[in-house]
């Protein structure tokens, strides 16, 4: 079988995210970061005949560019490959007790905010953050709707960056500041729907291609929905 360049690029993303993977029989390939704070999943077009492990997913890529075009045969206990003629690799499995991997899906709770994020705005976020060195991002409500602000947290810098964001849908009752860490938005680039609940985590869905992140709130984060006191007129 082959593999296509996009989910290669796929499997390239998810070597920044954990460097060792279990890939399950069928279409759907995931992922789980060390720290357990981002998980994602990609519905490709190949259909693994068996699972998988790989504990180096730097090493198995790099395999894989030596070929032009090519070929893969998955057995039991290592996959073949080759370029349709002499050349060939048998590049064993890892034991899958070895690899940290998603045991359940995530159950994504009611979601209060949803933004769209667009591929040039989400660069120039990424680009201001290298720059400027700025490791945190806060999307934050306001008098003129919803911003994205870059800054640092631990104080080392005072510089900020902001880009208001046209695209949201929240109660405008309520008030919120959900912060993230920077590195922990390592995706593949695109156009992102984000839908983020109350507490604990936000969805990160490409618009372009069956993939997803979860990524968990950072701690500072809030949200707070006014209410109306009983009686008042």
């Amino acid at each position: 079988m082959r593999i296509s360049k996009e989910t290669l690029s796929i499997l390239k993303n998810f070597r920044d995210l954990n460097s060792n993977i279990l890939v399950s029989p069928g279409s759907t390939i995931k992922t789980l970061t060390p720290a357990k704070n981002v998980m994602s999943t990609a519905v490709v077009t190949e259909n693994f005949p068996v699972e998988f492990g790989i504990w180096d997913l730097t090493s198995f890529l790099g395999t894989v560019s030596l070929f032009d075009d090519p070929d893969f045969t998955f057995e039991d206990k290592y996959v073949t490959i080759t370029n349709g003629k002499s050349s060939k690799v048998k590049y064993y499995y890892s034991d899958s007790s070895l690899l940290t991997v998603p045991t359940k899906d995530v159950n994504m709770p009611e979601t209060v905010v949803s933004i769209d994020l667009t591929e040039d705005t989400f660069n120039e976020l990424k680009r201001a953050a290298s720059v400027l060195g700025l490791n945190d991002l806060s999307l934050n409500s306001g008098e003129n709707g919803v911003s994205a602000n870059l800054f640092d947290k631990s104080g080392s810098t005072n510089n900020t960056y902001s880009i208001q964001i046209d695209n949201a849908l929240y109660n405008e009752d309520a008030s919120f500041e959900f912060v993230f860490n920077i590195d922990n938005l390592r995706f593949i680039p695109g156009n992102y729907r984000i839908d983020i609940a109350e507490k604990v985590v936000s969805m990160f869905s490409n618009q372009d291609i069956d993939l997803t992140y979860w990524v968990a709130l950072e701690s500072s984060s809030s949200y707070t929905k006014e209410t109306i006191a009983a009686g008042a007129a």
